[in-house]
């Protein structure tokens, strides 16, 4: 399961700007922003933008400062792959180490669309078997059941964290994992796909 929440996407016409900075060619710039505020491309800029992307990263770096934020819910072993792009990424976490004890737990906080009838009854267990040791723990504040707790955890557990990325990071998660074989890698393309100017830009769809 992964879901995202609060998507923004800033510093269209700054990147696109310095993106003619080379050729002095500012003169040629033909964007603006609509009447709600939204970065339009212009035919010119349109252009030069898709030309650059299609160069290569050497010459797209003007997707590095085009700027996404987004609110990722997602179970840990999905996070898991996801660190491996540091590169430009931020991420602020809910915190397990803090509040894994604040509030009971239930399935809706595990990824469990996938499991089989049989594997999903083991899940249930468990998660009885975590409440039970949070009850202990918010009684008795034992670091020892709290330990118990976070080394038990199942890698399914849903964490969120708000990320901050640039189309540059986008370019490369997209085309590695579209294909991956975890269902949530192909909800965060699906989401990726649904940027503005993502076919032009990350998806570099041939006209």
């Amino acid at each position: 399961m992964l879901t995202t929440q609060r998507t923004a996407v800033m510093n269209f016409e700054n990147a696109v700007r310095g993106a003619r900075n080379p050729l002095s060619s500012w003169d040629r710039m033909d964007s603006f922003s609509d009447e709600n505020g939204n970065f339009v491309f212009g035919p010119n800029d349109l252009s030069l933008a898709r030309r650059l992307c299609r160069a290569g990263s050497d010459h797209r770096k003007f997707l590095r400062q085009v700027f996404v934020s987004v609110d990722i819910t997602a179970p840990l072993y999905w996070w898991k792959e996801f660190d491996t792009y540091k590169v430009g990424t931020v991420a602020n976490s809910t915190s397990t180490m803090h509040k894994i004890h604040a509030r009971p737990f239930d399935r809706a906080d595990f990824s469990t669309d996938q499991m089989s009838p049989a594997t999903l009854a083991q899940m249930d267990a468990v998660i009885a078997y975590l409440e039970s040791l949070r009850l202990r723990y918010v009684e008795t504040k034992d670091k020892a059941v709290w330990y118990d707790i976070i080394q038990f955890l199942p890698s399914s557990y849903n964490q969120m964290r708000t990320c901050t990325l640039n189309y540059e990071n986008l370019v490369g998660i997209y085309h590695a994992r579209k294909a991956h074989k975890l269902e949530e890698w192909h909800v965060f393309c699906r989401w990726v796909e649904t940027l503005p100017y993502a076919d032009d830009l990350i998806i570099m769809k041939e006209e």
